[in-house]
């Protein structure tokens, strides 16, 4: 893996898309390795995380060898609000992956404070 990709996030509340400030997002590689921490800003987004991925020559033709990305799962938690878990999220050679996470707010399911909301990616069918 000589190649960089990188990973935005964006999270917001879930009735209304409002951005939430102070999110604590983080990314990890598959085996659970940590990349990065970051808060999300007031507008609910991070500066970009490089991600050690495959270079773009693996991704150029059809059933390569070996997948052409980098899967990250990343987690999101703010107090009041449920945590979040995003899986297999896949970061490519030069190109910026943007995720949105929906935070849902745990007024919204007060019998459910300790859930997970977890979505998982599907991996691409290059």
């Amino acid at each position: 893996m000589s190649a960089i990709g990188y990973i935005q996030v964006h999270a917001f509340s879930s009735k209304a898309r409002y951005p939430l400030k102070n999110v604590a997002i983080t990314v990890t590689a598959d085996d659970g390795t940590a990349i990065a921490m970051r808060l999300t800003d007031r507008s609910g987004t991070i500066t970009p995380i490089a991600v050690p991925v495959p270079d773009k020559w693996e991704s150029q033709s059809p059933n390569p060898p070996e997948k052409p990305f980098t899967n990250v799962n990343l987690y999101a938690h703010l107090q009041g609000y449920e945590l979040v878990e995003a899986d297999n999220v896949q970061v490519f050679a030069d190109i910026t992956t943007n995720q949105n996470l929906e935070l849902i707010p745990l007024s919204e399911f007060p019998a459910d404070w300790n859930q997970t909301v977890i979505f998982n990616t599907p991996p691409q069918n290059l």
